[in-house]
């Protein structure tokens, strides 16, 4: 097995293209947590034209919903939520400067190819090592839609949170269902 990637955020793309599907990865700095209400509220204050609560730049949205912290731990279990019902929003994240998502699961074909698109990836954590996960987390802080409770946006900083590369810049893909995806012009 191959030493893991070292990614710190901000992504830059030069990182994101040295990247293959099936790499392991080790992420640090700021992930923003949100799912499925906090991504309607994300794609409404696009469509108003009101301002995101963080910046998409070079950003990581993470699939969870993390556990209350219990006593002297900095966040509960917080393990990956199925990726696939955020797919709808996801092209538009990424067309506006998000280069990673994290989350579990196989996701529809746009995804895949928006990531190509847009030189961005899609990273899967082990589902069920919720508890393992939260122990990568140095802080966190809501940062957004705190009425949303678990599914508030949380600002994460993460020190070696381990992942694995599902969908790479280049339309590869861990899955082996993925059929290859045809020939591209090139990057938006």
């Amino acid at each position: 097995m191959s030493t893991p990637s070292r990614l710190a955020t901000p992504l830059q793309i030069e990182r994101i293209e040295a990247l293959r599907a099936g790499d392991t990865v080790l992420l640090s700095g700021e992930v923003y947590t949100a799912r499925d209400a906090a991504h309607q509220r994300l794609l409404q204050a696009i469509e108003a034209g009101t301002g995101l609560p963080f910046s998409l730049e070079g950003g990581v949205i993470y699939y969870c919903g993390p556990a209350p912290a219990p006593p002297g731990h900095t966040i509960g279990s917080a393990g990956p939520t199925s990726s696939y019902r955020m797919d709808p929003y996801t092209p538009l994240l990424h067309e506006l400067g998000l280069k990673a998502t994290i989350g579990k699961g196989d996701r529809g074909l746009t995804v895949r190819e928006t990531c190509r698109r847009y030189g961005c990836l899609y990273l899967i954590a082990v589902g069920g090592a919720g508890a393992l996960l939260a122990a990568k987390v140095v802080s966190a802080e809501v940062v957004a839609y705190e009425d949303l409770g678990p599914e508030a946006v949380r600002r994460l900083v993460v020190a070696d949170l381990p992942l694995i590369v599902a969908y790479d810049a280049h339309g590869g893909s861990v899955f082996p269902g993925d059929p290859p995806l045809p020939s591209s012009e090139g990057r938006s």
